[in-house]
């Protein structure tokens, strides 16, 4: 060994002796210099697993000469002559020479890892091992959970994402001893970042000479932000983990938007100087005080323009940074991740590296939830731009809004998706979501007489990412083995841990094949496993499937509206299809119901915790059946659509309640278990319905709907066959214009009628017009101003009204994309987040129209809408209900919808 070439060495050396102490294992001295925090906790990690085996153990400094066994810890340069590999910061090799093993590493993190892995052998065998020879790092370079400081609802007079540190909103942040606790399962399992989510956390961390109404928080409070939020950063940074704050942009505290006249956030407002101003000043705050932090910074949801994305992050955020490193005196840059959510991050990106270097991106894995490990399109091309552009790219297992709220911990699942990251999104950094309950941290939704911690109950879910995004390569049989081990001695069930690890990798196919098949959007404002709603599965587009959705969750697959079309023209069918995965997923249903039934006999520990996995497996079995006889009947409904053969109907019935009896099972199965299904108890929920005011987040509460809609088919299916016109059936009612006064100078109006030109400077008239629209007139607005500035309509209203917005059906670039809650988190605040009426209006040379609702109270309103074409159709009274529907003004050669037999 060249000592001459090693860099703050230290030695610790381990003596056994024949005779020792009371222990029977002999006394270790451990040596060693211990001259960071992080290396002090590395040395009482190992001192602690020493004396849980049975030794006893003395720690002193400098080196010691010894005849007997010893291990000698050495922090090494990065790449010594003598070293045949090179290792990462977080490496370490450990291997034994006579009686010496040598643990050998490039950075305190390494150390860390390596006295860790001494540690748990002496947990797992009871002793020091003889002989070993290994070397050790991390494929992924950030390994990083996240928690939520946010809330199921919204706080009384805020807006989405507005939650101040506060001990009567957050009371387990002020916890020392949770946060020991998650920490320390943190850096057992090798995470290196804790994200910490919120839309606006300035306000509560730091006060500014420049803005003192600023804060959010009173004094009292402000003093036990900071003392707790510097403790969390000291622990976290002695485990070797980065504490990094996200936030969004551009939202602003209460009191600042208050005392300026402002909207906290406002996607449609510009870049204005007082904001800039604060925001970077308090960034530049930020990590003066708490210098062993970083940022993630999530440009979109409240910016305007992508230009303005970029403005943001090189002229505000990055500067911020760099004004509080300056203050500090110090030029190590904190990382700052930068999220690729609803913004052109390759363009943010060429902007920022040339001014900052220590970048890192990050995209949704599966969107928000966990559909698939072979993502395509969207899924793969929005990684790979970003895992290109040089820096370390993270993929964002996020939400996981289709796994609410029942256990999923499938080894294999998870392992193919970490493989995924790696191999097809380029990616080399984790990030990971809550399994559940994101928004209810740190309680799980399980109904029981003390909440349970989400870190206990879905310890498997944690212990798997950490595994694999240190080696997703390991062998699947030794996977087997490794799980049922760790399930068998949890539940002191022995080999019966393999039929646990069975009943967790069959229920972990469940959710994300229904979902990527059948869903409508793999955001959180779907709820899957409260179910969907037939006309949901029949006209899926008149809810808006997100973007590219069905594309690149999975594998090449047919949806149900396509699969029919092309079931009854005979044509061939092309990857994944409906009936083959109701099938799949009611196969893995009974196979984990077999499987947990076969363990539950031999469980000797931890008997509540299993009781509440097998209703759990039994949860999944019965939502696999009710959902595959739902979509048996959609099936059915769809062929109806081209045959116009009501005995098509009348065996869907015949499923349809089939389908109602299982879902009683599920009630009567959650109904005493959970709280709730969905953690965010807002109205961004939409599908199968609306979340507002905390409702419909129960099967309990879901189970009158699905009442209903069946009854409703039933009637209009008897309609139907008594009066054989299902013209008939769709009557609706006709609305009547409401008075309000237009603001804006010289504007026109039209009625919404066959020939009226829509634009005043573009030919294009309307050619059809759903029926109970057109009393109604619409504003004539100029679709170039559109296109270029946005459409910003005044008006003034003695009563409360709705104004009805055509947004145009397809994807060019030239529309005006519709309130869209995956990428808005505002998008529902007039709700306006459904389609009302789809396929309302035809208008040649331009797109079908799709009808959205704005809701404002009397008074005097702007409606402000993107850049983009749109149609302002008219007003109504604000206490108009209108029942979502298909106008069926649409040339489509499949016909119209026939949703309508449910409503």
């Amino acid at each position: 060994m060249n000592f001459k070439r090693l860099k703050n060495t230290f030695y610790i050396l381990l003596t056994s002796v024949i005779f020792g102490a009371c222990s029977g294992k002999g006394t270790v001295t451990i040596v060693a210099e211990q001259s960071t925090p992080r290396e002090k906790y590395a040395v009482e990690c190992l001192s602690s697993g020493l004396t849980d085996a049975g030794y006893q153990v003395e720690v002193v400094s400098g080196i010691q000469e010894t005849k007997d066994r010893t291990i000698m810890i050495q922090q090494i340069e990065k790449e010594p002559a003598d070293q045949a590999i090179s290792l990462s910061e977080e490496a370490y090799t450990i291997e034994s020479k006579g009686n010496t093993i040598w643990l050998k590493a490039t950075g305190t993190s390494g150390l860390l890892y390596g006295c860790l892995y001494l540690s748990d052998e002496l947990k797992k065998n009871g002793k020091l091992p003889k002989t070993i020879k290994l070397t050790d790092q991390p494929e992924m370079v950030m390994r990083g959970t996240c928690i939520g400081l946010q809330k199921t609802v919204y706080l009384p007079e805020r807006h989405v994402y507005e939650y101040p540190y506060t001990p009567e909103s957050f009371p387990w942040f002020y916890d020392k001893a949770l946060w020991i606790k998650y920490l320390d399962m943190m850096v057992e399992n090798r995470y290196n970042a804790l994200y910490l989510w919120n839309g606006h956390p300035f306000a509560s961390l730091v006060k500014l000479a420049d803005y003192p109404y600023a804060v959010e928080v009173d004094d009292e409070t402000f003093e036990m932000n900071k003392e707790i939020f510097a403790f969390l950063t000291e622990e976290a940074d002695k485990r070797g983990i980065w504490v990094i704050q996200m936030f969004y942009n551009i939202i602003v505290s209460k009191p600042f938007a208050e005392h300026h006249g402002l909207k906290t956030q406002d996607r449609s407002r510009p870049i204005i100087p007082v904001i800039a101003d604060y925001t970077r000043k308090s960034i530049a705050a930020f990590i003066e005080n708490y210098p062993n932090v970083g940022l993630l910074v999530t440009l979109g949801e409240a910016m305007n323009t992508i230009e303005d994305d970029v403005e943001w992050f090189t002229e505000t955020i990055i500067p911020g940074v760099q004004d509080g490193l300056k203050a500090l005196g110090i030029e190590n840059e904190p990382p700052i991740v930068l999220r690729g959510h609803d913004t052109d991050a390759g363009k943010v990106m060429d902007a920022a590296l040339p001014i900052y270097k220590n970048l890192y991106t990050m995209f949704k894995y599966n969107g928000e939830s966990l559909t698939t490990y072979e993502p395509r399109d969207s899924w793969e091309t929005n990684h790979t731009v970003l895992s290109s552009l040089g820096s370390v790219h993270i993929s964002n297992v996020h939400i996981l809004a289709n796994l609410e709220p029942f256990r999923y911990g499938s080894p294999d699942f998870i392992q193919k998706s970490v493989q995924a990251m790696h191999n097809i999104q380029g990616a080399n950094g984790l990030h990971l979501y809550p399994q559940a309950s994101y928004w209810d941290w740190p309680y799980t939704a399980d109904n029981t007489d003390e909440r349970l911690l989400e870190m206990d109950r879905d310890r498997i879910w944690y212990d798997a990412w950490a595994r694999y995004a240190w080696n997703s390569n390991r062998d699947r049989n030794d996977e087997i083995k490794y799980w049922t081990g760790e399930l068998g001695d949890f539940y002191g069930c022995g080999n019966e841990g393999a039929n646990i690890l069975k009943a967790y990798e069959e229920t972990g196919e469940i959710a994300p094949k229904l979902l990527r098949t059948f869903g409508i959007s793999d955001g959180n404002r779907q709820t899957l496993l409260l179910g969907m709603f037939m006309g949901q599965l029949v006209n899926p587009h008149k809810y808006h499937v997100y973007s590219n959705f069905w594309t690149s969750s999975g594998p090449v697959k047919e949806v149900l509206p396509e699969y029919a079309a092309k079931e009854f023209k005979g044509e061939a069918h092309v990857g994944e299809t409906p009936p083959q995965i109701i099938a799949e997923v009611v196969m893995h249903g009974a196979l984990a119901v077999e499987a947990i039934d076969k363990a539950a006999p031999k469980v000797g520990k931890n008997k509540d915790e299993f009781e509440r996995l097998k209703n759990d497996v039994y949860c999944y079995n019965a939502f696999a059946n009710h959902f595959a006889e739902k979509v048996k009947a959609a099936m059915l409904v769809l062929n109806y659509k081209y045959s116009n053969d009501v005995t098509d109907l009348e065996a869907a019935v015949l499923h349809l309640e089939k389908s109602m009896e299982y879902f009683n099972d599920l009630v009567n199965l959650t109904k005493d278990t959970y709280l709730y299904a969905n953690s965010m108890q807002t109205a961004q929920r939409r599908i199968p319905i609306s979340g507002v005011d905390g409702t419909n987040k129960t099967w309990v509460e879901m189970q009158p709907h699905y009442q209903a809609e069946l009854e409703n088919f039933k009637r209009n299916l008897n309609m139907l066959k008594n009066k054989g016109n299902a013209g008939e059936m769709q009557q609706r009612k006709v609305f009547e214009p409401a008075q309000v006064t237009i603001l804006n100078p010289a504007v026109k109006r039209y009625v919404l009628k066959p020939g009226q030109q829509v634009y005043s400077d573009n030919k294009a008239v309307i050619e059809a017009v759903a029926e109970e629209l057109q009393n109604l007139s619409g504003v004539q607005l100029s679709d170039k101003q559109q296109q270029e500035t946005g459409t910003v309509l005044k008006f003034r209203t003695d009563k409360p009204v709705k104004i009805l917005v055509g947004y145009f059906n397809t994807n060019s670039y030239s529309v005006l994309e519709p309130p869209t809650l995956e990428t808005n988190a505002n998008a529902n605040d007039r709700g306006q987040a459904d389609i009302k009426i789809a396929n309302a209006m035809l208008i040649p040379g331009l797109y079908p129209v799709n009808v959205y609702n704005y809701h404002y109270e009397a008074g005097e309103h702007e409606l402000i809408l993107g850049k983009g074409r749109a149609l302002i159709l008219g007003f109504i009274d604000g206490t108009e209900e209108i029942p979502i529907h298909d106008a069926g003004m649409t040339k489509d050669e499949d016909g119209p919808a026939v949703d309508w037999l449910f409503y």
